[in-house]
């Protein structure tokens, strides 16, 4: 699945940004990949998730989240996982393929992005194939997920947005 016009517009217009805002755009709100849920709901693991994949202490079942709320959240969440990530690669890369590694580590875990093929790959030097390896992540309890595969497409798109 390819990523909307609209966002793909969205994105492209914010080249000249970070990829933290990059990566909020792709995130966050109604359109983004994780969608926004103003409510907690158990994803497709069984985890307590709310607002744009937020999960953990800061997930209270039954309350109702603001927009503002919401995206206060995901910048919070976001920060520990830009840290990480800006930590572990050790290559030069563009703003859009931090992003979509921001996105994968958002959603797989920083430990999970760490240790990952995906990693290696772009640290020595391979980003075509580190973007190709974010297709292998697509289950949950072992069952490939067309929701995952759909996003994984995306965060790819956006991973190779600058080497195409």
């Amino acid at each position: 699945m390819a990523m909307s016009a609209a966002l793909r517009s969205k994105l492209v217009k914010l080249g000249g940004t970070t990829a933290l805002t990059i990566v909020i755009a792709l995130l966050g709100g109604p359109e983004g990949v994780e969608g926004q849920k103003s409510t907690p709901y158990r994803d497709a693991g069984g985890v307590w998730t709310v607002c744009s994949g937020i999960t953990g202490a800061d997930v209270v079942p039954g309350k109702y989240y603001s927009d503002k709320e919401c995206e206060a959240l995901l910048l919070k969440h976001l920060q520990p996982v830009k840290k990480a990530v800006d930590a572990a690669v050790k290559v030069p890369i563009d703003n859009y393929t931090r992003a979509a590694l921001y996105s994968f580590a958002y959603n797989v875990g920083v430990g999970a992005f760490k240790h990952s093929s995906l990693l290696r790959h772009l640290n020595a030097g391979d980003t075509k194939a580190a973007c190709d390896d974010l297709r292998q992540w697509v289950y949950v309890n072992k069952q490939r997920n067309r929701g995952l595969i759909n996003r994984r497409e995306i965060d790819r798109q956006v991973c190779l947005m600058r080497q195409s």
